[in-house]
């Protein structure tokens, strides 16, 4: 039996796919205005028009993988910094020890254990849309799973899913919600309430489906290799550190908009602190810190290659296109219907467009005035947005976070997505009634 592709040829695949697309695909585009108030490229209403351009080269088929990945460039910079600095952090048997302190706390309480990772990544998704930095966590994550008897997926499931969950459902994402409502010049953060019940709705739904597929899916537990030993001063101080320098990141991102290259330099200032704690000294703390860099050198690439289907339908003027062709019908149908529709589109053109902050920038100036036209509130298009769009990164093969993340577990994308449409569907379907309610109601 041939063993199924690995995420690199999926990815390579697929941006071949694209290239020829743009052979495929009539080509058009919508006219951009620069608003000069806040320097935001908006879409011009009822602009769509086809055009005639030269098509991406085979040459230009190869140029865009090398500009994938310099495109994503400060992300690999966060994901290789942060895998360092979990490697160093191992390496020293901090994570080991306060595992074993976890798994002896945790004992006989492992449903409580996978309640609270569902939590804590859900609040992560809510608040800053973690999502790539789940990456670097995963390793850590997967061994902590197999102490308490729960298998790969479901620990992925457990954290990379809830922090989409969290993401989607979210009434304050910087990346989905503030920048959806911005495009869709709604005040900031209004409309919360029916989105904080959407979430809490989702959320029990949610580690409902975790806490029985894990029920049914329990594995033998791998003992700890120090189970009797006792955490040191060192390995407080490092989880200590550790701590702080999640708080100092999330009240950065928060209050003073940072970015990856800030949360970078925290990380990796944290890492060479272990080091250093530890008593590497600089040589083996160095040496230490580049091997945790090349264990998530596979990971990082293939959120690169993931860039460069996005680039090459850009270049080949096909995107709007897929946009014009995905949204225009949903003016014919009745609100409650077009507004699920939206979100069922926003799926489908999550596979082309991974990046769903940049789905928002790019669908939102068009959608709105179409929202307007027949009747469905500006918060409706971007609640069918943001639960379609972000949630889509549960299932995307281009999504780069959830391929790494994929890669580090050795599990392939038949046997994940066979095991996500699912629980997926389930959360489409939360949100399309979240929709429809909205509809209904007057939703504004």
């Amino acid at each position: 039996m041939k063993k199924f592709p690995n995420a690199f040829v999926i990815l390579l695949a697929v941006i071949f796919l694209a290239w020829i697309f743009t052979y495929i695909i009539p080509q058009g585009s919508y006219e951009r205005v620069i608003d000069p108030e806040t320097g935001i490229t908006r879409v011009v209403d009822d602009s769509y028009h086809q055009i005639s351009t030269e098509h991406p080269s085979f040459f230009d088929f190869m140029v865009a993988i090398p500009n994938g990945i310099a495109g994503r460039a400060e992300l690999i910079v966060l994901i290789l910094l942060i895998g360092g600095c979990f490697y160093l952090i191992e390496k020293t048997d901090t994570f080991n020890q306060g595992l074993v302190q976890l798994v002896s706390v945790l004992k006989g309480k492992e449903s409580l254990a996978l309640v609270i990772i569902a939590t804590i990544f859900t609040a992560g998704g809510v608040s800053i849309g973690l999502q790539e930095e789940v990456v670097a966590m995963t390793p850590v994550l997967l061994l902590f799973g197999k102490s308490l008897g729960y298998n790969t997926l479901t620990m992925i499931f457990a954290s990379y899913g809830s922090s989409v969950v969290g993401s989607s459902f979210s009434p304050s994402n910087p990346f989905a919600v503030i920048i959806a409502q911005k495009e869709a010049a709604l005040p900031l953060l209004s409309g919360s309430t029916l989105r904080i019940i959407a979430l809490l709705i989702a959320f029990l739904v949610w580690v409902a489906y975790l806490l029985y597929y894990a029920k049914n899916n329990r594995i033998e537990k791998i003992e700890m290799p120090t189970q009797s030993a006792m955490m040191s001063s060192r390995s407080k101080l490092i989880l200590a550190l550790l701590a702080i320098t999640f708080v100092i990141v999330i009240y950065g991102i928060i209050l003073f908009d940072w970015g990856f290259m800030q949360m970078s330099a925290c990380f990796f200032v944290l890492g060479i602190s272990a080091g250093l704690i530890s008593k590497f000294g600089w040589n083996k703390t160095g040496e230490t810190y580049i091997a945790g860099m090349k264990e998530m050198l596979f990971a990082a690439i293939i959120i690169g290659l993931a860039n460069s289907i996005s680039l090459l339908l850009k270049d080949g003027m096909i995107m709007d296109t897929i946009v014009f062709g995905l949204f225009a019908p949903l003016q014919n149908l009745p609100p409650a219907i077009s507004g699920v529709m939206m979100m069922v589109s926003h799926v489908f053109l999550h596979f082309p467009v991974p990046s769903y902050s940049g789905q928002a920038i790019l669908t939102l100036p068009i959608l709105v005035p179409l929202s307007d036209l027949i009747g469905l509130s500006r918060q409706t298009c971007v609640l069918a947005y943001q639960y379609g769009a972000v949630m889509a990164d549960f299932i995307m093969p281009t999504n780069g976070a959830l391929m790494a993340v994929l890669a580090l577990g050795n599990i392939s994308y038949n046997k994940w997505f066979k095991f996500a449409l699912k629980p997926a569907l389930l959360m489409l379907l939360i949100g399309a009634i979240s929709i429809v309610v909205a509809v209904l109601t007057g939703y504004n």
